[in-house]
């Protein structure tokens, strides 16, 4: 395919997650991460400071968070933006295409905790025969 101004490499680039060396599946890795899945949707409310993200996702330690986000980051998912104020300001939100993807989230999020009656029956058959 000859390259024109309207398409790049990017553009001539195929992704198969399932293919051992392809890149999306470190991409897909830090979504459906407990703490980047958590993380996603808990900004879809909105705007977060990094304490307040903390607290709405409890148990994440601070390190785990931080490594987290700035993996959301480099993905292109989460903005950083600090501000220049004394104490320093640093806001967390999503970028237009972390909202589409932390959406999908919000959906099987939404899912697994209406399956949750079936699955905790589940549990205990499961339990008794083991």
């Amino acid at each position: 395919m000859a390259k024109t101004k309207e398409t790049t490499e990017h553009d001539e680039l195929v992704f198969d997650v399932f293919a051992r060396a392809c890149t999306s599946r470190a991409t897909l890795e830090h979504i459906t991460g407990r703490w980047g899945t958590l993380a996603m949707v808990a900004l879809l409310e909105g705007s977060l400071r990094f304490n307040a993200l903390r607290r709405r996702v409890d148990g994440v330690s601070e390190k785990m968070l931080a490594q987290t986000l700035h993996a959301l980051e480099r993905d292109g998912f989460v903005l950083r933006e600090a501000q220049a104020t004394i104490p320093p300001r640093v806001d967390y939100s999503l970028t237009p295409e972390g909202i589409r993807v932390a959406s999908k989230l919000m959906e099987l999020i939404e899912l697994v905790e209406a399956t949750m009656p079936t699955v905790t029956e589940a549990n205990v058959r499961y339990d008794e025969r083991a």
